[in-house]
């Protein structure tokens, strides 16, 4: 098979060996800003110019509790903590390409997502999706607290 030159339009396939490809660096992401990790996993994974953080809950990271209010206080402690994991991995809010918000309860939608757009304002996600959670399982959780 003859070589093919590579045109100048089309990217070439980058391709690893399976060395350089467990070489590739993992930075965990860990602040005190936000509630440190209930379970074996990190607040966020650097890797390779990428940020993929966990989801976040509305816990004030400074008493450890739920905030007080309703689901506009909640999604602006969520917000809160996801731009402190992010700027402890030398990010922002700003450079977010893609969310999903876990809503228990759809009629709250207009609230949560009035405060989404405050933390949005400038340059908001190109995608954002929505979903409704096993409620019970998130009762049953906050109940045993």
């Amino acid at each position: 098979m003859p070589f093919i030159e590579p045109s100048g339009r089309i990217a070439p396939f980058v391709c690893m060996t399976k060395k350089e490809a467990l070489e590739t660096v993992r930075e965990i992401i860990q602040t005190d800003r936000a509630p440190a990790a209930i379970g074996p996993y990190s607040q966020a994974i650097k890797t390779n110019g990428l940020i993929f953080a966990s989801g976040q809950i509305p816990i004030d990271p400074e008493s450890g509790q739920f905030v007080e209010g309703g689901i506009r206080e909640q999604t602006k402690q969520v917000l809160k903590n996801l731009a402190a994991v992010l700027e402890a991995a030398g990010s922002s809010l700003s450079r977010v390409v893609k969310t999903t918000v876990f809503l228990a309860d759809m009629q709250e939608f207009g609230e949560m997502n009035e405060v989404y757009g405050e933390f949005f304002e400038e340059e908001p996600p190109p995608e954002r999706q929505w979903r409704r959670p096993a409620y019970h399982a998130t009762r049953e959780w906050r109940s045993r607290q």
